[in-house]
């Protein structure tokens, strides 16, 4: 699966890193990271994360 955040419009609110903190998380400078190709076997989180975004700045896709 293929990961997408679009730091444009991330707001930092955090809900992704609660809702899958094996994908997200964020640094010492309180800036988004994020694993862009995670294990499939974390989809089911990933997509939570996405859908718990209040921006709806992550896209979640399989892997092509």
């Amino acid at each position: 699966m293929q990961i997408t955040v679009d730091l444009n419009i991330c707001e930092s609110h955090g809900s992704c890193v609660f809702a899958a903190p094996e994908v997200f998380s964020f640094d010492d400078d309180d800036y988004l990271q994020y694993e862009a190709e995670p294990d499939d076997g974390l989809r089911a989180v990933a997509e939570k994360a996405a859908a718990s975004c209040p921006v709806r700045a992550i896209t979640v896709v399989p892997a092509s």
